[in-house]
């Protein structure tokens, strides 16, 4: 199963983005855990993107790729960006962080996800999860 949708850089759009993951995971039949899981992270990364990626700039598109097979679903989500260096994202958990409003969306990102990775320019993160079916 493969699914490509394409957005606009505004928040609105994550509705569109969240209907899909409803689609796809009704589609495919994972558990409400990993449902939960799947949805905030792809959420995260599609919110980075826009926000960040594309600094809110309407014109610009976010694409996100997904897909399944018997042994992971996959979401890729790439926006047109300079990038970023995942490693230079402050630890939202040390005690000077814990009061920031932003900077917990890559870290949440990487602990629901079983496996993260950023492409070498930094403007596209794929996130893979496994054993997501009931």
């Amino acid at each position: 199963m493969y699914k490509r949708i394409e957005i606009e850089s505004a928040v609105a759009n994550l509705r569109v983005v969240e209907n899909t993951i409803d689609e796809v995971t009704n589609e495919i039949g994972i558990s409400q855990v990993n449902y939960g899981k799947v949805l905030v992270s792809t959420l995260e990364a599609v919110n980075n993107a826009i926000l960040h990626g594309n600094n809110s700039v309407r014109e610009k598109i976010v694409i996100i790729e997904i897909s399944y097979n018997s042994e992971e679903l996959r979401i890729t989500v790439t926006d047109q960006g300079l990038g970023f260096k995942p490693e230079m994202v402050p630890d939202p958990t040390v005690p000077e962080n814990l009061e920031s409003l932003n900077g917990r969306g890559v870290f949440l990102m990487t602990k629901l996800a079983d496996n993260i990775e950023y492409s070498e320019k930094g403007n596209s993160v794929t996130m893979k999860f496994k054993n997501i079916l009931y």
